[in-house]
């Protein structure tokens, strides 16, 4: 029997429903994320105290691994989003490599952090100030991208050590599709150190994280994220001509990718 129309309580829309449901699980994401972070952090650090310092490196790896994989996992199983990262895998036992993504989002490292145990990242320095990930950031070895000099030495160091290294040549989150004009870190890196770069193409269904989004404003769910392995380039000889070819073959991958519209004007900063 249906309720006379004035007794009736007032309908939620579905797409209400929706948004609280997404703001929910990305809340929820993120206390997770921390929590981990944080637990793992002090644990770790705990556990590092007896190691011998040549093993702290390759266990605060790992440990990033295990953390940013798990979080992943348990997006997945809410719902929030789906991924396919398996390219990613095939990586694990390769010889070092400059690994060369494009960046469109700031998730972007955590996709490669859930599945690489070798991967040192060249990040920005004020990361290593931060609570959550400082303590492993600077356990597990990576590198700030300042001073540029310290940078590219302490990057050779880690190639030859057998590690990967992840640079991402555009500098910073695209500020203009497909992508931003690439800096020469990338060719200079791979040249002096001998070693290949190998391009990694991220495609994404959501401008969540993008440049210009807000880190609360809750997207649409589920995200989507596909990383696939790009063309492998040999050590350049030449860093201005490979920068130029880089850049190139971007522009032509992307093309057809699948990337959303950013959320500000290219400009937006």
């Amino acid at each position: 029997m249906r309720w006379p129309a004035s007794s009736e309580p007032f309908p939620v829309p579905h797409r209400a429903l929706g948004r609280l449901r997404d703001a929910a699980r990305l809340h929820l994401g993120f206390a997770a994320l921390a929590a981990l972070c944080l637990v793992s952090s002090t644990l770790g650090s705990a556990a590092a105290l007896l190691m011998r310092p040549a093993r702290r490196g390759p266990f605060a790896r790992r440990l990033i691994c295990w953390i940013f994989g798990t979080h992943l996992r348990l997006m997945e199983r809410l719902g929030a989003v789906r991924l396919d990262l398996s390219a990613l895998d095939t990586l694990e036992g390769e010889p070092p490599l400059v690994l060369a993504p494009n960046h469109p989002s700031m998730i972007d490292a955590a996709l490669m952090l859930s599945r690489l145990t070798r991967l040192t990242c060249v990040m920005k320095a004020d990361i290593l100030e931060n609570p959550l990930f400082g303590v492993g950031a600077r356990m597990a070895g990576y590198i700030t991208n300042d001073p540029p000099r310290q940078m590219m030495r302490a990057a050779g160091d880690s190639l030859q050590d057998g590690r990967h290294l992840l640079l991402f040549p555009e500098g910073t989150r695209t500020r203009q599709r497909p992508l931003n004009a690439l800096q020469r870190t990338a060719g200079v890196i791979a040249r002096r150190a001998g070693v290949p770069v190998q391009t990694l193409i991220i495609e994404t269904s959501s401008p969540f994280l993008c440049k210009g989004w807000p880190l609360f404003r809750a997207p649409a769910m589920p995200l989507v994220y596909r990383v696939r392995l790009g063309r492998r380039f040999d050590p350049p000889a030449d860093v201005e001509a490979f920068t130029s070819e880089l850049e190139a073959y971007f522009q032509q991958e992307l093309a057809t990718a699948r990337l959303p519209p950013l959320p500000l004007p290219p400009d937006a900063r």
